[in-house]
């Protein structure tokens, strides 16, 4: 069942693996990746977990409709695959805008969810016309390869990028290139007019957040207002960019299997 139908009928590519009786981790990634953000971690995970990896719309193989989306329409599109797939309840672990909606889900779904990871990501944008410039320029050049290098700068440490890193960067700047148009601006455009600030204290899943210390898209700062927000929430902060997952991949799935393991 790899191709799943949101409520409005999108299709949604879904891949799992893992062992078909253990708990279920669904996995989400960013703005602009696909479901093989993960692929440093997904066949670790599935050692313990069945692991259910999917393509947010407007990326990868999912459809595009047309936007703007809405933070609570992607979430839901992860109810719909959830239960098209028979899982009554999951861990989630969404890193950027994955966090985003683990959010949405915890507040507004707490009965799906057991224990849940926000990385590398953000509560609330207070500068909106940051996000109407990026839609602008990417609108302008209708090229997300065009912008690659100023995203990917976003995405990755100055160190990482132009160091030992550089050849795990390259299978993202291709993800990012092959998104299109309409799909990205459509999340960006989710992203902008979000605000979750009110629903974190009504999040009561075990929570842990990770942060990057040199994350230029989600600072320190964005998840030190998350982790003070959910009560009992636990707050890692690596040395990496934004895509902690990616710059420290054996120290971070070890620290997600170990929160995922932790009794309750």
């Amino acid at each position: 069942m790899p191709m799943i139908a949101a409520a409005d009928g999108c299709p949604l590519w879904v891949e799992f693996e893992g062992p078909p009786q253990a708990p279920v981790l669904v996995l989400s990634n960013s703005l602009g990746t696909d479901l093989h953000m993960w692929d440093a971690q997904a066949a670790l995970f599935a050692q313990s977990f069945r692991v259910v990896r999917y393509d947010r719309r407007g990326h990868g193989k999912s459809g595009v409709p047309h936007g703007p989306y809405t933070m609570e329409q992607l979430a839901r599109d992860a109810l719909a695959i959830a239960d098209a797939l028979g899982l009554g309840r999951f861990h989630w672990c969404g890193l950027s805008m994955g966090g985003m909606e683990g959010m949405w889900l915890a507040a507004h779904a707490a009965a799906r969810l057991d224990r849940l990871i926000l990385s590398n990501t953000c509560c609330f944008y207070p500068d909106k016309p940051v996000w109407d410039r990026r839609i602008a320029a990417v609108r302008s050049v209708g090229d997300l390869s065009l912008l690659a290098d100023w995203i990917l700068r976003l995405w990755f440490s100055p160190r990482f990028l132009t160091g030992a890193g550089a050849a795990a960067v390259t299978p993202f700047r291709s993800m990012l290139s092959a998104t299109q148009i309409e799909g990205y601006i459509g999340c960006c455009e989710a992203i902008r007019d979000m605000d979750h600030r009110d629903i974190l204290p009504h999040i009561h899943a075990p929570t842990l957040v990770i942060a990057g210390r040199y994350d230029q898209a989600t600072p320190v700062a964005a998840a030190k207002l998350i982790h003070s927000r959910i009560r009992d929430a636990g707050l890692e902060i690596f040395d990496s960019g934004h895509f902690t997952n990616v710059e420290q991949p054996e120290a971070y799935a070890r620290l997600v299997l170990d929160f995922l393991r932790c009794p309750t």
